[in-house]
């Protein structure tokens, strides 16, 4: 029931050309093909398992990303796809970023193997190195490196000193909603659409955030 309501919700919005969550509006300016590589957010426990057994394609270039991760990592990658016991989790940012990286370089190939071949490439956080990768501007041993000792960077140096929220409201009422703390406490980092604004800033002043907006 919920979510047909849902559904019907937002094909309204479409229909309208209003704002809804979870509803994103493009317009086709061509037949040429782009790749999307996302940002961290976008892993799920099992990803690429499946894939792994049964696209020969897409398991021989996770075999090539795995053995370039393996210098700077202590663990594997395919153990951590395949969730085995004693692999170490993706809530870690330096397991999950590379893990993220690999999956992304092997869905290029595999789209590539089908014919698909990108006329541009665009990424965010880790998806910036997998479209530099599939560019061919990085190799993937240049490119696995960056990925591997940037996610092990951030987890060393940057973890627990601040944080990032998610806001599904247009940038504007974001503004004057955290305006309250003040910019050097809450600040928007990214907007990511119409209705999605991320905001990062002390954890103590983010988690009053998100007590309000929950309230709400």
């Amino acid at each position: 029931g919920g979510e047909v309501s849902r559904l019907r919700a937002g094909l309204a919005a479409v229909q309208a050309g209003s704002v809804a969550p979870g509803v994103v509006q493009g317009v086709s300016a061509g037949g040429k093909t782009v790749f999307v590589f996302p940002g961290q957010g976008s892993q799920w426990a099992g990803m690429a398992a499946q894939l792994l057994d049964v696209s020969p394609v897409f398991a021989a270039r996770i075999g090539e990303c795995a053995a370039a991760l393996e210098s700077f990592t202590d663990w594997s990658l395919v153990d951590v796809l395949r969730q085995v016991p004693g692999a170490p989790s993706l809530e870690r940012v330096d397991v999950v970023q590379p893990a993220l990286f690999a999956v992304m370089v092997s869905l290029a190939e595999l789209w590539r193997s089908a014919g698909v071949e990108p006329a541009a490439v665009l990424g965010h956080s880790q998806g910036e190195i997998a479209a530099a990768c599939v560019a061919g501007i990085l190799s993937l041993e240049d490119a696995a490196r960056v990925v591997a000792l940037r996610s092990q960077a951030i987890g060393r140096v940057l973890a627990g000193r601040g944080g990032m929220v998610s806001v599904a409201l247009p940038v504007a009422a974001v503004r004057e909603r955290i305006a309250v703390w003040g910019e050097e406490r809450v600040s928007v980092a990214a907007v990511n659409g119409p209705s999605s604004v991320v905001v990062s800033g002390e954890p103590q002043a983010l988690e009053e955030l998100l007590a309000v907006c929950e309230a709400e």
